[in-house]
């Protein structure tokens, strides 16, 4: 390689190197969606309810469908919850949706931005027989740019409930 290539391969590479280090990528799925859950308190007596949460952080330049869409194409956020045997779940409250005008839609869409917190109950009942019960939550969910939407997907987040 002569000194003059070499030169050029090394100015090349540090106008570009810069260029790739502070650029922000914008999210490119839904899966860049993160789903969890927690229920408080963690440990209850037989007969009493837990409260517990399913959070969703959407990414910057993302947002998700909200559980009431507006248009009849889109799909709404839906929480199931499966409790054992005699514990019983919810009522689902959905977190309020934020009203957006957006390029692939002639009206406004409802939708979930940020951080989204789905919160439901769980009823331990008195005759309860476990120690211990696992709470899963799958939520089903569409995810948007200001572009196009994604597939919908279906994450599930697991919670441990203790009972006294």
């Amino acid at each position: 390689m002569t000194i003059r290539a070499l030169f050029l391969f090394i100015v090349t590479f540090a106008v570009l190197t810069p260029a790739n280090t502070y650029s922000t990528p914008s999210p490119q799925s839904a899966q860049d969606v993160k789903v969890y859950g927690s229920i408080a308190p963690d440990k209850v007596r037989k007969g009493t309810v837990a409260r517990a949460t399913v959070t969703m952080e959407i990414p910057q330049g993302l947002h998700v469908q909200s559980s009431k869409p507006l248009d009849k194409f889109l799909v709404a956020t839906k929480l199931d919850v499966e409790t054992p045997g005699g514990m019983k779940s919810g009522p689902v409250s959905y977190p309020r949706a934020v009203m957006r005008n957006l390029k692939f839609s002639k009206a406004s869409v409802s939708v979930y931005e940020g951080k989204a917190v789905i919160r439901f109950n769980v009823t331990v009942p008195a005759n309860y027989s476990g120690g211990s019960g696992e709470i899963k939550a799958k939520l089903r969910f569409q995810a948007c740019n200001d572009d196009a939407c994604f597939p919908p997907m279906t994450r599930e987040a697991k919670m441990w409930l203790n009972v006294e």
